[in-house]
């Protein structure tokens, strides 16, 4: 649903404790147009909404309210810590089906 753009956006940025001013100037923008964007007065274009995914770490279909899964973003880890998050990833979901 887009009537949750601007407010997801806004959420995606304080958790990041980023400024509009400071997402402005890494994406080339002014901060009236993030403003714009977090105020559902604006809409990004495709290219500004796949950097504000890359930015965020989070899917544009995220962004856009047609999911509601977050990622967790693993660069930067070694093979071994990805393995190691993987089986704590499947033994929470095997607790979750257990509570079910």
């Amino acid at each position: 649903m887009i009537f949750d753009f601007g407010y997801r956006l806004r959420e995606l940025r304080e958790n990041k404790d980023l400024t509009q001013t400071q997402v402005a100037k890494r994406l080339g923008l002014s901060k009236t147009t993030i403003s714009g964007y977090e105020n559902n007065i604006k809409t990004p274009s495709l290219d500004v909404l796949i950097k504000l995914s890359i930015l965020y770490g989070v899917s544009s279909d995220y962004i856009l309210g047609l999911e509601n899964r977050k990622l967790l973003q693993i660069d930067g880890l070694t093979i071994s810590q990805e393995e190691l998050l993987k089986m704590m990833l499947k033994e929470f979901r095997s607790m979750n089906k257990k509570v079910s």
